[in-house]
């Protein structure tokens, strides 16, 4: 379960759609700037079906669909952790699925509950506890299609899968791997050093992040005496190489 508030968020234009984990969707009207809070989505004028639990939130970028992975059916409260919702195209308030509209569901067959998604400009990568799953926009009547790229797949955390150049690297939980078309391990030769000393009962606040102008991803990670991120490995893609280090 989730152990961590934690959040996220993504742009609808201008303005901002966020979530907390597992709770409420927010919307962030940009028109007056600060000066305006976010109001929970459901509050907005024409708001329909809008998801009361979600795990994460997402915007679609070329077709432009807000999609909550992990979220409660439109007929319960109860959030089905296998479940992807998303509204009708350019709406973020109309979640109900009618005949003029592309508002929908999948659900995922393998696994116990989403982890993540992660956006490229191709598709959307869905991380259950155990598969990954490839989300594309494909149209009418179906609006999306999901198909299974690989089982026994499991990332490390919520947070540490990153897109780069239409390339996904991320943190398993006993390797580093990337998914450019295919599922790759990547070659690391601190493997050892970082798997063999991490607390993965933290891993909620395990991070990657990517400096483009260097070709490194980061990943901060807790070692395995630490209840905080104490610790760095940086993958440079770019030259191939890996180097890590510690944090106060």
């Amino acid at each position: 379960g989730q152990t961590l508030r934690l959040w996220s968020a993504d742009n609808f234009g201008e303005d901002l759609i966020f979530n907390i984990a597992d709770s409420t969707i927010y919307y962030w009207d940009a028109t007056n700037g600060t000066s305006t809070r976010a109001v929970e989505l459901a509050s907005l004028t024409g708001a329909s079906d809008v998801p009361t639990k979600t795990r994460k939130i997402l915007v679609s970028d070329v077709d432009r669909h807000c999609i909550a992975f992990g979220t409660n059916p439109i007929d319960s409260a109860v959030l089905d952790p296998l479940l992807i919702r998303f509204s009708s195209q350019e709406s973020v308030v109309d979640w109900t699925p009618t005949a003029t509209n592309t508002a929908g569901d999948l659900r995922l067959s393998k696994g116990s509950e989403i982890i993540t998604a992660v956006q490229t400009s191709r598709q959307i990568l869905v991380y259950t506890d155990q598969s990954l799953y490839s989300m594309q926009f494909l149209g009418p009547p179906f609006t999306f299609g999901v198909s299974l790229l690989g089982d026994n797949i499991r990332i490390a955390g919520p947070n540490t899968a990153i897109a780069v150049n239409d390339v996904v690297f991320w943190m398993g939980q006993e390797n580093f791997y990337l998914y450019d078309g295919r599922i790759q391990a990547i070659p690391c030769s601190v493997r050892d050093y970082v798997f063999n000393d991490m607390n993965n009962q933290q891993s909620f606040k395990f991070h990657a992040g990517s400096i483009g102008s260097q070709t490194e991803i980061w990943w901060f990670y807790c070692s395995s005496g630490s209840s905080e991120i104490d610790r760095y490995v940086v993958y440079n893609y770019g030259q191939q190489v890996w180097y890590y280090g510690t944090l106060v």
